[in-house]
């Protein structure tokens, strides 16, 4: 029976034209139904008979988008390139922003018939190159290259191959030059430089009002000002950027243009008294939307609204560029990998704080500086990882010593690195007691680069909080969730909220911050005991008990004086817990 369903399916080789229309979100917000009238009409007037013409067939239509079937791949790209150079006078006398421009992506494959619909990787293919493609542009698979380049007049730029999604393989593209056939290629795209790199567009005044542009333009600048703080972000100056100022932005063509992997954009909306600031963070690459949020505020203090957007933004930013960061570094094959990209591999395992996985974690750590053997970053996260296996794995004196040192390396390689900093301080403010101001030396040394930074300022909290530093504990945590709420590291910002209520004798706020570190990493330990200390304070043994199993669950190994004898807290905070614990049934 499934044999014959299978002979069932009928398949041919077709060339697959996918298009749709750059920015059309945004023409849509700016102009409904202008800009649903004016694709009309295009559609009517041009696409649709260029598409009669060169013998295709519109497979479906998506909005702004179609998907289009030609037996003959020379039509197929005849078709495209007669549209786009059409396109020109179509817009002729039309504002840059305002504009329908296509983009155009070819693929020659196999395809799955259904009735009138096609499916298969023929068809996903096309739809990822397109994709890719330059509002304006016709880009082309491999295989369309291979069958045109001798019967058709046209220049390729070859691009390489490029990674789409839900395609196991890389696919080489290469874009159609629209000008004269002898016309000579662009100027190559410039190469991404060694560590992630962003250009921060200018914003798009929508308010109307012209003294709105002043503001915009300033935002843009502080948040200029506060990515460039974070050391391992290659930003590029305001000049640069502020060339694209008034243009429509097709954000790969910025991406290659400036040689960028990321592009943030946004707008500035005024109403009445009170402004609206949208941004959204892109890969310039893929076109993959990686963030996007909006601001409100009041417009009576100017200057301080733009620190706060900046701050923000930037705060966000990082971790948001830290987990894309991680994700290209995993997609790389191993003997391609550099020393920053095996310092990406090692992060996921690192943020765990468990002993097994920070073994892992050091794996990746001790090859990157064998390569650079200065690489800060490298030492910090190698000392945290021992710190690490040192407080969750028997308290040896060994790992103590190890974490230690690499820490100071960090501190003595990363006068610049915010990161750096704040990790390495926190490893010598947990680990080494007579050597507390060092710690606050590198906390805030870290954030007088990087004000923004949710790591320093965590680790500034959870330090604090154990010295009994409630207060400003509490403003640090609080600040760093606020700046980045979903970063892998919210937990232990809550735990440091934890330990400073709990310092202060307010049991039901430590017990509720420790729950809310339990959240989203069930197997980090401390916010478990932190709880159960809590509870039991409040008289609530019974569930005290329930918290202890679960630490037990998760730490089999836990026992009262691993935490008694550790050095990151004053006496009296860890005999107080100490007491506690016990009251639970917690082992000695």
């Amino acid at each position: 029976m499934e044999r014959a369903e299978q002979a069932r399916v009928e398949r041919r080789l077709a060339a697959i034209l996918a298009a749709d229309v750059a920015g059309y979100s945004r023409l849509m917000e700016a102009d409904e139904e202008g800009t649903l009238e004016r694709l009309k009409a295009l559609r009517r007037e041009l696409v649709d008979p260029k598409i009669a013409e060169h013998k295709g067939r519109i497979v479906k239509t998506t909005g702004d988008g179609l998907l289009v079937e030609f037996a003959s791949v020379v039509d197929a790209v005849r078709c495209a390139v007669a549209v786009q150079q059409a396109m020109p006078e179509r817009n002729t006398g039309v504002a840059a922003d305002n504009r329908i421009e296509w983009r155009i992506g070819i693929n020659l494959g196999d395809v799955i018939v259904e009735g009138e619909d096609l499916y298969g990787d023929g068809v996903n293919i096309a739809a990822r190159i397109e994709a890719l493609a330059d509002a304006g542009g016709v880009f082309v698979s491999n295989t369309v290259h291979d069958q045109v380049r001798d019967r058709l007049p046209f220049v390729f730029e070859d691009l390489g191959e490029q990674q789409v999604k839900n395609i196991a393989r890389p696919v080489r593209v290469f874009r159609a030059q629209l000008g004269t056939p002898n016309a000579g290629a662009p100027p190559p795209a410039l190469a991404l430089p060694d560590k992630p790199s962003i250009a921060v567009l200018p914003f798009q005044n929508l308010s109307g009002d012209p003294e709105q542009e002043y503001f915009a333009d300033g935002m843009v600048e502080e948040i200029i000002t506060a990515l460039s703080r974070i050391r391992w972000l290659f930003v590029i100056a305001r000049n640069s950027t502020f060339t694209y100022k008034g243009q429509a932005i097709d954000v790969k063509r910025v991406g290659r243009e400036l040689g960028v992997r990321y592009v943030l954009e946004g707008s500035v909306r005024k109403a009445g008294g009170r402004v609206r600031i949208t941004a959204q963070l892109i890969d310039a690459t893929t076109g993959v939307h990686l963030w996007a949020d909006r601001f409100d505020g009041s417009l009576e203090d100017i200057f301080d609204l733009q620190d706060k957007v900046a701050i923000s933004a930037a705060g966000v930013i990082e971790p948001t560029l830290r987990e894309a960061e991680i994700e290209r570094a995993r997609r790389k094959r191993p003997e391609s990998l550099d020393a920053y990209d095996l310092y990406l591999r090692a992060l996921p395992f690192a943020y765990t704080s468990m002993p097994e996985e920070a073994d892992k974690a050091l794996g990746f750590l001790e090859q990157a500086i064998k390569l650079e053997p200065d690489l800060a970053i490298g030492h910090a996260m190698i000392a945290w990882s021992h710190e690490q296996r040192y407080l969750r794995g028997g308290l040896l004196e060994e790992e103590k010593t190890k974490a230690l040192r690499h820490a100071r390396l960090a501190i003595a390689a990363g006068s610049n690195d915010a990161a750096a900093l704040a990790i390495a301080g926190l490893v010598v403010g947990f680990l080494d007691p007579s050597d507390y101001a060092t710690a606050l030396d590198a906390f805030d040394h870290s954030l007088a680069m990087s004000p923004s930074s949710a790591l320093a300022l965590g680790f500034s909290a959870v330090t604090r909080a154990w010295r009994g530093e409630s207060a400003i504990a509490i403003q640090q945590a609080e600040q760093a969730l606020r700046l980045s709420p979903f970063d892998p590291l919210s937990n232990i910002r809550h735990m440091a909220i934890a330990i400073a209520h709990f310092v202060a004798g307010r049991f039901e706020e430590a017990a509720a911050a420790a729950h809310r570190a339990t959240q989203g990493h069930p197997r980090f330990s401390p916010p478990y005991w932190m709880r159960a200390a809590a509870l039991a304070n409040l008289g609530r043994i019974d569930e005290a008990k329930i918290m202890a199993q679960r630490l037990l669950d998760v730490q089999p190994q836990f026992t009262v004086s691993s935490i008694t004898s550790a050095p990151f807290a004053n006496p009296e905070i860890l005999a107080a817990l100490g007491q506690a614990l016990r009251r639970v049934g917690l082992p000695e």
